[in-house]
């Protein structure tokens, strides 16, 4: 299997690429020449991250027979200070609410998700390090970063 995205120049900065049938604006801001339109592209790689791991997430629990109230990946990546300006790092927060009895599956899912399942977490710890961590109603219950703190001491 082959994916294939197709972007158009549409003027200025502007390019609009077709990923399966749908449509993703990009543009610059326009103190570089743009009308800020759409997305700059490079957040786009932080995105595709978040979809597929919340996926990955949303997917296994319904199989499981669990359902969310809420659930968000937020996505930091660190930026290099020199060109070419590339993402050093990566960090996810999970933030989920839901039935206090499915906690464990949902961590184990995530888990799952960030070491095993989720192709664009695999690819980019290929270059940099991805940190996780997750907080279930409100509470903090894991935080990879700590996690290599401990190991290094």
């Amino acid at each position: 299997m082959i994916h294939e995205v197709e972007t158009q120049w549409m003027g200025k900065m502007q390019f609009n690429a077709l990923v399966n049938g749908h449509t993703i604006v990009m543009d610059a801001p326009e103190r570089v020449g743009g009308e800020d339109n759409g997305t700059i592209p490079k957040p786009l790689v932080l995105t595709a991250l978040s979809g597929c791991t919340g996926m990955d997430v949303v997917a296994l629990l319904r199989k499981q027979g669990r359902e969310l109230n809420d659930f968000t990946v937020k996505v930091s990546g660190e930026i290099s200070k020199l060109p070419p300006i590339t993402y050093t790092s990566v960090h996810l927060v999970y933030e989920l609410k839901g039935k206090e009895e499915d906690k464990d599956a949902a961590f184990e899912i995530i888990q799952l998700s960030q070491e095993k399942i989720c192709g664009v977490s695999n690819m980019l710890k290929k270059i940099m390090p991805v940190t996780w961590e997750v907080n279930y109603n409100g509470v903090g219950i894991f935080n990879s970063k700590n996690e290599m703190l401990a190991a290094l001491n």
